[in-house]
């Protein structure tokens, strides 16, 4: 297994002690930003997908935030960037 391998088997982890993931995809997109100032520091950059939930009735800011909580002991040292798709069940037809 991969250090990121690793990396987004630990985000999930955490992610889903908080949250009822009904879906939940996490994507290592650090390649696309080779050479970008963050990638120096060792933290890569990933795109999230997830349903669950607890998103209902949360604004997009405040869904976002809930996830930064979960996942805030791997920023910004595993993660320097991370693009958010933060879904209720009804959003994603489910």
């Amino acid at each position: 297994m991969s250090l990121n391998e690793e990396r987004i088997k630990a985000f999930k982890a955490d992610l889903e002690r908080v949250f009822t993931a009904l879906e939940l995809t996490i994507e290592d997109e650090s390649h696309l930003h080779a050479g970008h100032a963050g990638a120096a520091s060792g933290g890569g950059h990933f795109r999230l997908r997830m349903v669950a939930p607890e998103f209902d009735c949360l604004s997009t800011v405040a869904r976002h935030r809930a996830i930064y909580t979960a996942l805030s002991r791997h920023i910004p040292k595993e993660i320097h960037a991370l693009t958010i798709s933060a879904l209720t069940p009804r959003e994603a037809g489910l």
